[in-house]
């Protein structure tokens, strides 16, 4: 058995800066008449709560865990918001097949392993047009300190719901950024690169993913080589 995690941002889907735009939303709401500057702050690759840290840093707003329940509340409700009233959650090309492909294959697993929190990175999936169901092994934002611990907590849901256990090496995760592909050796995984989102085909070889694409429109080879892997 093979377990494949999917990345969400960049890998699957854009939304057009929907979450960034949700997260500031969610800070003028919950903190009026405070200014909020996404200046200096990384998204590539990160974990939404450490997104949310460094951003209290810089404004100096309250960072205590009550605090951080009521903005992940209220992040999802305003990305909703905005979903709703313009979904611009939109299935990168190729993605939605390769999903359809693998879900057909009795020896894959498919999951989703991702810096989002999990209510919102449902949201964005479904949002994009991608039927959940075929993800069973997912590892979100809350389920780590940092991206690195996510791996094996999609193995152990894997395990949960197969009934089998399956090696660091029989993981394949699918990301676009450096993130992705160090959070995958440091685990002994593999990792597949897509040139999708904002580190070039240079970058992601340099960082050394197992094999980089500019996309995922060729889903047909794709889905040999991780059959194949």
């Amino acid at each position: 058995m093979t377990l494949v995690l999917f990345d969400i941002d960049g890998t699957l889907l854009k939304t057009a800066g929907a979450g960034m735009k949700a997260m500031a939303d969610t800070l003028h709401e919950l903190h009026p008449g405070s200014s909020v500057a996404f200046d200096g702050i990384s998204f590539n690759g990160r974990l939404d709560h450490l997104i949310w840290r460094d951003l209290c840093a810089a404004h100096g707003l309250d960072n205590s865990p009550p605090a951080h329940d009521r903005f992940r509340e209220r992040f999802h409700h305003h990305l909703s918001t905005r979903l709703a009233a313009n979904n611009t959650s939109v299935a990168l090309a190729g993605a939605r097949e390769l999903v359809a492909r693998l879900a057909q294959r009795t020896e894959l697993t498919l999951g989703l392993l991702t810096g989002n929190y999990e209510h919102t990175g449902r949201l964005k999936v479904a949002s994009a047009g991608f039927d959940l169901t075929p993800f069973v092994a997912n590892a979100w934002a809350d389920d780590g300190a940092t991206r690195r611990h996510l791996p094996p907590v999609a193995m152990q849901r894997c395990a949960a719901r197969t009934g089998r256990t399956v090696p660091s090496s029989r993981v394949i995760i699918i990301g676009d950024t450096e993130q992705d592909i160090d959070c995958a050796h440091a685990n002994g995984c593999v990792c597949l690169a897509t040139a999708t989102g904002t580190v070039s085909r240079t970058e992601l070889e340099s960082a050394g993913a197992d094999l980089v694409v500019d996309d995922l429109r060729d889903a047909a080879a794709i889905e040999e080589w991780i059959v194949a892997a």
